[in-house]
């Protein structure tokens, strides 16, 4: 949490105060954090000027209330980005330091973070590294010892121990953060569970080589690596199982990169049906056909739904539009990706012109087909399309606009929204013109199950993807509202839309179908209860998964139509 609050905060920083934009020293310890920092235009100030401009971020670690004092009367704006967990710590040495009490902290003496707590002490605190130095100290009459915001539990436990049998009036505050404490029992549960460990962080990270030390005492094979290129991928291929962990300052892309590294690996050397298999998975994927496939299946259902029979053109329309409109977003996104699908990055950089002739392609023969379909679906297709073309495009005058607002992405939430929309166009919407029906109740019953289904698999991506957007500056649902409460709309969404298919067919409405696909609908439901506790697959599967209860749909009202016909 302090972590990422240090990192958005610096995010932020450039759009709300006046530049030159500095950290005063490494805002966490992650250099690829600081790298992307940098190439923000935010640098490390190491030592304060007697003058200076701009603004400066206090480290997520803290610093003595001194350094701050001469950044401000130096000249600078100061921003405090430290973890609130920090500062916690901080004022209990405060509050004590004014009753009486010495200080006694128990971390690493060169550690900006203790450096930074030594300095709220006025002098009168000690730091100890390890039981043998708190030993050697003397018998304070008043003292508290507090901890380290990343110490290592054990050493803390034997520590208040002894403090129990031989210093019982010290006061004693087990500051190690929670999410540490949580992060170190894991381990020492994950390595008795796999053949080897791997650790991912900084290399001067404290608290991931704090988990490298405990991976390494449980006697498994244990590596500590800042990127997947650090991987000894020899070493690791005899294991059966590897577990992964990272330190608090490592960002989900890096963990991404290393979980890619490590899953390809046992296709690396294999051959035959099983290679071939996972070959065949991931170009679906990367190339968007799996979810075209998922948009005809949809759409299929939607025109079931609305009991359409006979042409299935909207089918090729739904699924045409769909892989044209995603390889074109896919492109465009590449910045994004290289955050939070690498491999996709990779993947679009070195086929762009392949893949960029295929949506074109793709799109032409949407647009034709729904020419065929009629004048109507033709031009409504065609204002879709050039509304996706254009979601990058500056449409308004800066003059008009102010400097915001100039594109469609410049809107916050805009890409869930218009993707859901035109889901819902193309799946529901254009089988009823197609068929020469209008726009029916029957037809906006169904266009509203179809977008909020679409919404929902979006808004559950980009809840993933919400540490790469954020870096990159899209402005998701996930990021607008926050991830729990994008999480807590995605979940509610999918219990009402079950809900809405069954009470319209029960009210006649809709056919029965709605019964059968109220069950599928639930089923993306039951993918966000598993990935909330833990429970999901990794990487492919997991993704086909999601976008499986596109297929489902169609599967099911395929199946519901041939057993009505026989009946």
């Amino acid at each position: 949490m302090g972590v990422r609050r240090a990192v958005e905060t610096a995010l932020d920083t450039p759009a709300q105060h006046a530049g030159p934009i500095y950290t005063y020293g490494p805002l966490i310890h992650n250099p690829q954090i600081i790298d992307l920092l940098e190439q923000k235009g935010i640098s490390i100030l190491d030592e304060i000027p007697d003058q200076g401009t701009g603004t400066v971020l206090i480290r997520a670690h803290g610093v003595p209330p001194g350094d701050r004092d001469r950044l401000e009367a130096a000249g600078f704006t100061v921003i405090d980005a430290t973890c609130p967990r920090v500062i916690k710590v901080q004022q209990i040495i405060i509050q004590f330091v004014k009753k009486g009490y010495t200080p006694i902290i128990l971390g690493n003496a060169t550690h900006p973070e203790v450096v930074g707590l030594l300095g709220h002490t006025g002098g009168a605190g000690h730091v100890v590294e390890s039981l043998e130095q708190l030993e050697a100290l003397p018998a304070f009459e008043k003292a508290i010892i507090v901890s380290q915001t990343t110490q290592n539990t054990q050493l803390f436990e034997r520590v208040a121990q002894w403090t129990a049998r031989n210093r019982p009036h010290y006061k004693l505050f087990n500051t190690i953060c929670d999410s540490t404490e949580k992060r170190q029992a894991e381990i020492k549960a994950l390595a008795d569970s796999v053949d080897a460990v791997v650790v991912v962080g900084g290399r001067s990270s404290g608290n991931t080589k704090r988990l490298a030390e405990i991976a390494r005492q449980s006697g498994k094979p244990a590596y500590h690596v800042e990127t997947e290129a650090d991987l000894d991928l020899e070493a690791l291929k005899s294991a059966h199982a590897v577990g992964i962990t990272a330190g608090a300052s490592t960002p989900n892309w890096i963990m991404r990169r290393v979980l890619q590294a490590i899953e390809d690996l046992p296709y690396r050397h294999s051959r035959g049906v099983r290679r071939s298999l996972f070959n065949l998975q991931r170009t679906l994927l990367l190339t968007s056909l799996y979810l075209c496939v998922g948009a005809g299946s949809l759409a299929y259902a939607c025109s079931r739904l609305q009991e359409i029979s006979g042409n299935r053109i909207f089918v090729l329309i739904a699924m045409s539009y769909v892989l044209s409109m995603h390889i074109l977003n896919n492109i465009f996104g590449i910045k994004a990706d290289l955050y939070n699908d690498p491999e996709r990055a990779a993947f679009y950089t070195d086929h762009k012109k392949i893949l960029s002739v295929i949506a074109g392609v793709a799109g032409f023969a949407g647009l034709a087909a729904a020419f065929a379909a009629g004048w109507t679906p033709f031009v409504l297709l065609l204002v879709m399309t050039l509304l996706g073309l254009s979601y990058k495009l500056s449409l308004v005058p800066r003059r008009l606009s102010g400097g915001r607002y100039r594109r469609l992405s410049d809107i916050p939430g805009s890409k869930t929204t218009l993707i859901s929309l035109a889901w819902g166009v193309v799946a529901a919407a254009l089988p009823a013109l197609a068929a020469g029906r209008g726009i029916s109740l029957k037809t906006l019953l169904v266009f509203i199950w179809c977008g909020g289904l679409v919404f929902a698999r979006t808004v559950f991506f980009e809840i993933l993807d919400i540490h790469g957007d954020r870096l990159v500056g899209r402005e998701t649902i996930p990021l607008l509202i926050g991830e729990q409460r994008a999480m807590k709309l995605l979940k509610s969404l999918l219990l009402a839309l079950p809900f809405f298919l069954g009470i319209s067919s029960l009210l006649g409405l809709l056919p029965s179908l709605g019964y059968i696909l109220a069950a599928c609908s639930a089923l993306m439901y039951a993918l966000i209860a598993a990935y909330e506790r833990g429970l999901r697959p990794r990487g492919i599967r997991f993704e086909l998964l999601v976008d499986f209860h596109f297929i489902l749909t169609g599967l099911a009202a395929f199946l519901w139509s041939r057993l009505a016909a026989g009946m």
